[in-house]
């Protein structure tokens, strides 16, 4: 069972809360941002396959971009929503503590350090987009 105590859950809760101003501050930037940088001015007016290319990759790298920002946001959300339960601060794993530490650093956590490396040598292979 974890050992958060009401002091310990307000700090998480104003991390979380700081996290989430954050990030929306930074999806509302990079759309605005992305918005005012059309594609053709990214190619030019008589683009080659090359100029193209790099505009293609520049509006791909910003969608990348906003679409981590906005998992992160949600995995907040989610966080947020799970800071009364009882249960929060367990790994969803092991059922171990996960730790304060651990929590005001990635307050959204939902495993141990441990469990989370596992997690990501287990899945690495599915971030790696294939041809």
């Amino acid at each position: 069972m974890p050992t958060l105590n009401q002091t310990e859950k307000q700090r998480i809760a104003e991390v979380l809360k700081r996290r989430h101003r954050a990030l929306c501050d930074e999806i509302h930037s990079e759309l605005e941002r992305s918005g005012h940088q059309h594609y053709a001015d990214l190619a030019g007016e008589v683009a080659d396959a090359g100029d193209a290319s790099v505009a293609d990759m520049l509006v791909d790298q910003d969608i990348a971009i906003v679409r981590r920002q906005v998992e992160e946001l949600t995995q907040v959300e989610a966080a947020q929503q799970r800071l009364m339960d009882d249960d929060f601060g367990t790994c969803e794993d092991c059922g171990a503590d996960i730790g304060l530490p651990r929590l005001l650093a990635v307050p959204h956590a939902t495993r141990c350090i441990a469990c989370q490396e596992q997690h990501e040598k287990t899945y690495a292979h599915e971030a790696n987009p294939k041809m």
